[in-house]
């Protein structure tokens, strides 16, 4: 492709000075990833990778106002659920080609700067998780709140979820919590906070360096960034009991068994997510602590075909968790979607394990080019 600049509908990309900037540009479905929107990115950071121009990346999202305000809340779980309803098979691309590119973000060899600014959820995460310098503001919210519409927190989570401090790794899986600024730094999911109205000014100062290191690019940075507010995160020493029990049914009953105001609440949010799919997390993320990235983003598309087509379950595909978790909280916006299991305690072995076996032999996976 060109290095001049180029559009589509939801992605504008341009090449200023020695950097290649990218605006999602979707803010009526906060920047909710495509499949031509991921493959627009994916065509841009190729090229740049092999660009002697272009030195360093950096990609922002855009609210109905203009640039910044939104990064990205994720795939665009709308066309997943017509997907479900119509046997659509595009969603074998989709997540294909997403994994692929989240797995080339991490693996880039030049910097690359995400504006993590306003939302950043699922989808967003894989887009950013990757980069060398994560930049977040006080508007920012990060999560992974998957389990909540009947998935697992996908896009490279088992990988970057896994290696957060102690257990919030499977606390962040489990109930979706959003994080601020600060938490997100103190977790490792973020570096460096920014004012939120100094963004422009770092996105315009990028596109005017001479060259673009990586100290060069940290310079910059530094030179506008601020302390986050206070860590949030009270719970540390809760989060690691408890989330280190082996089973969701242990921690549920003792969260339960503790009448403190943040276990029943947190007892109370793990109640409301897909049973089903919080055993499934809970295996993935502790399967993760000892993979590479390749080997978590191929065990969580081995999960994703399995989650879409439950053969095991014998559910076809518009009987899914992941159907059902779209209809009511996205579709008819009951909030009460009916589970299946519908209790922590009915989810058995047999169930859950199915989901990590693989449907292809290695030489034939999607992703075994990773």
């Amino acid at each position: 492709m060109s290095l001049s600049s180029t559009s589509s509908t939801w992605v504008l990309s341009e090449v200023r000075g020695r950097v290649g900037f990218i605006t999602l540009n979707r803010p009526s479905a906060l920047n909710a990833l495509s499949l031509s929107m991921i493959r627009h990115i994916t065509s841009c950071l190729l090229a740049w990778r092999d660009a002697a121009q272009v030195q360093a990346v950096a990609i922002r999202g855009s609210n109905k106002s203009g640039p910044f305000g939104a990064f990205c809340a994720g795939g665009d779980i709308r066309f997943f659920h017509q997907a479900l309803l119509t046997g659509d098979p595009t969603t074998d691309d989709f997540f294909t080609e997403e994994y692929a590119l989240n797995a080339l973000i991490h693996c880039y060899p030049k910097p690359f700067v995400a504006f993590m600014d306003g939302v950043v959820m699922g989808g967003g995460m894989g887009l950013s998780q990757g980069a060398s310098h994560r930049l977040v503001t006080s508007r920012s919210k990060l999560a992974m709140p998957e389990t909540a519409i009947g998935l697992f927190p996908d896009v490279g989570g088992g990988y970057f979820l896994s290696r957060c401090p102690g257990r919030s790794g499977e606390w962040l899986a489990l109930t979706g919590s959003t994080l601020g600024a600060s938490d997100a730094i103190t977790l490792g999911l973020a570096d460096h906070c920014l004012p939120a109205e100094k963004q422009a000014q770092v996105w315009q100062a990028l596109g005017q360096l001479d060259t673009c290191t990586a100290a060069q690019v940290d310079q910059l940075i530094a030179a506008y960034s601020v302390a986050a507010d206070v860590c949030q995160i009270s719970a540390r020493d809760q989060i690691d009991h408890y989330f280190s029990k082996p089973s969701v049914l242990e921690i549920v009953q003792a969260l339960e068994a503790d009448a403190a105001d943040w276990s029943q609440t947190t007892s109370t949010q793990l109640r409301q997510r897909s049973p089903l799919m919080l055993h499934v997390a809970l295996e993935q993320i502790r399967r993760a602590r000892a993979l590479s990235l390749a080997d978590d983003l191929r065990m969580e598309r081995d999960l994703m075909r399995h989650v879409f087509f439950p053969r095991h379950l014998q559910r076809s595909a518009a009987q899914t968790e992941v159907a059902e978790g779209i209809r009511a909280l996205v579709i008819d916006k009951d909030n009460a979607p009916k589970w299946y299991p519908s209790r922590i305690e009915d989810v058995s072995p047999g169930m859950v394990l199915p989901f990590f076996d693989s449907p292809w032999l290695s030489h034939s996976h999607p992703l075994q080019m990773l």
